[in-house]
C-alpha cells in the first residue's frame, strides 16, 4: 500500500499535530483528575 506516500504534507502534518494535542489534552486531564483525588484525600500542598 502506497496511499500514505500520495497523501499531502499539510493532511500528514495535520494528523500528527491532532495526535499530539489529543495526547496532550488527555494527559493534562488525567493530571488533573489525580491532583483532585489527592486534595480530597487530604494530600495537599500546605
Amino acid at each position: 500500500m502506497h496511499d500514505a506516500e500520495k497523501k499531502p504534507l499539510w493532511q500528514r502534518l495535520g494528523w500528527l499535530v491532532l495526535i499530539w494535542a489529543a495526547s496532550v489534552l488527555a494527559l493534562g486531564a488525567l493530571s488533573w483528575l489525580l491532583r483532585l483525588f489527592m486534595q480530597a484525600a487530604g494530600m495537599g500542598t500546605p
